[in-house]
Formats: C-alpha cells, structure tokens, sequence
C-alpha cells in the first residue's frame, strides 16, 4: 500500500507540473501559431484518438449503452466547454491569472454540490467562498489591458466561466465513475469534446500556421508538448491519485498549478509582478483551505 501511495504523490505532483506549463505553453501558442479554438479541436481529437489506442491495451471494462451516451454528451458539453472559456480567456489575459482562475475550482464544485445535491454548509466553508470570491474579483477588476493581456478583463471573466465548466464536468464525471472504468470515461468522453471541436472548426474554420509549411520547429515542439503531456498524460495520472489519496491532499497539489505557472511565466516574461495578483493568489489558497482542508481538519 505505501507502495501505492507513493506512486499516487508522484502521479499527482507530474500531473499538476504538466497542466502549469501547459498554461505558458499555450500562451506561446495563442493566438499566433493557432487560433483559441481550432486549440481546442487539437487538444479533444488528439486526446480522444490516443485513450481509444491506449484502452486496446488496458484490461476490459464493462459498461452500459447508457453510460457512454452521457459520457459523450458530458464530453460534447463539459470538456469542450471547458477548453472552449479556458483556451480563448488565456489567448486574452496571462498565465499567472489564467491559473489564479483554474484554481477556484474546489469554491465552484462546493457551491454547486450546495445547490444541487443539498452539501451541509458551514460557517468555515462560506468563509472560504467569500475570501476566494474576493481573490477573483480583485484580479478581475485591477489587472489592466497591455502588451502581455490584450483584453484582461474579457480573459479573466471566460477563465473564471472555464473553472466553473470543469467543476461542473468534476461532479458529472465522478458521479458517473462510480459505474464506468477510468479508461471507458477518457475514451467516451474526449471522443465527445472531439465531436464538438470538428464541428465548431468545420464553421468558425481552421486556423493553425504551426501546421502549415514550412515547418516551424519550435512552435511545433510546444504543441506536441501540449498534446501529449498536459492534455493525454496529465489526465491518465490524476486517476491514480485520486484512487489512493485523501481529497484534502489532493486540493493542496492543486497549488501546483498555481506555483508552476507562476515561475514559469515571470521567468519566460508572460507576465509581470503584481502585488494585486500576489494577494488574489494568496486569498485563492486560503479560500480553497478552509473549503477542503479545515473543514476536514476540524472533523
């Protein structure tokens, strides 16, 4: 079991490295080498092809017609939604800002479990929700336009509605894992962000001079770092440690987004030191402590 547990951390840390850097990876890419949503088209139709290749060789799950139906419908629905606010916000505002968003994710699953599936409310948690809420506003409404954010507050706004598509695809998806296998719910459910990406691309049209010739080496190694690694590797590890890990643990990896695209980003100059953004960082984290961990702690 520690065996297992430990492989668990090391799945989780190099799942939340990966989904940083991807942030500044996509930066570099939008809207330059490729536009926000034929992105998004790559992303879901990369990802969909190599789970089918992967699930060829993994061991057989059982499932239901039914199942894969809704799988597919919250992939048309949830995760090209998701990519759909996340990738178009990002080519509009900064990395560091993007991932202060991504990191409300936790606030957005809470207050949705509250409205939905009646979630006990305490004190604690509505304080963690307002103090996070706090955060995003600050960041929404200081960070001005410039040369590295072109819009910051239409990027920061379509951020924040991307944190709460995925919240919403957390609930559906780990509602519906309860019957499927891991592999069963990548498959179905990228095979339906594709469906919706080709569609979407198939009107708005596709845009990516990182593909056309001559071949542009160094875009081209960024996107293939994308494709394979935040987008297939990342999601195949997060299962892991979800498996063996209590979930107070796992919203404290979650920094890691935060902490990677940060660095990442001042190092790389995508984004400049701000004291407004320091402070809506540290009011996220404190946000998302007293939502996952405190409250646990205090049980």
């Amino acid at each position: 079991m520690k065996n297992k547990i430990r492989e668990a951390n090391i799945s989780l840390v190099i799942s939340k490295i990966f989904s940083g850097l991807n942030m500044n990876a996509l930066k570099y890419l939008l809207p330059l080498w490729m536009s926000p949503l034929t992105g998004v088209t790559l992303r879901c139709t990369f990802a969909a092809v190599a789970f089918w290749i992967i699930g060829f060789f993994t061991k057989p799950e059982t499932s239901t017609r039914k199942d894969k139906i809704l799988l597919f419908l919250l992939g048309a629905l949830g995760i090209y939604g998701f990519m759909f606010f996340y990738l178009i916000g990002l080519s509009k505002t900064t990395p560091v800002s993007s991932s202060i968003f991504s990191s409300l994710q936790p606030i957005w699953v809470f207050i949705l479990s509250v409205l939905f599936f009646k979630e006990t409310i305490t004190k604690m948690k509505v304080t963690g929700i307002l103090i996070g809420l706090g955060g995003a506003l600050l960041c929404i409404l200081t960070q001005k336009s410039d040369d590295l954010a072109s819009d910051a507050l239409t990027g920061n706004i379509l951020c924040l509605l991307s944190s709460v598509a995925y919240a919403v695809y957390l609930i559906a998806s780990n509602r519906i894992l309860k019957n499927v296998g891991v592999m069963t719910m990548l498959r179905y459910t990228f095979s339906g962000a594709a469906f919706s990406g080709i569609i979407v691309s198939a009107i708005t049209g596709f845009d990516a001079a990182v593909l056309t010739s001559p071949i542009h080496w160094k875009p081209m190694g960024v996107l293939l770092f994308v494709l394979i690694f935040p987008t297939v590797i990342s999601y195949l590890l997060v299962p892991i440690g979800l498996k063996y890990l209590k979930t107070t643990l796992v919203a404290i990896y979650g920094y890691l987004i935060l902490i990677v695209a940060t660095i990442t980003s001042l190092a790389l100059g995508q984004d400049r030191f701000s004291w407004t953004q320091l402070i809506a960082i540290l009011l996220i984290c404190s946000s998302v402590y007293f939502v996952e961990i405190a409250e646990n702690k205090e049980k």
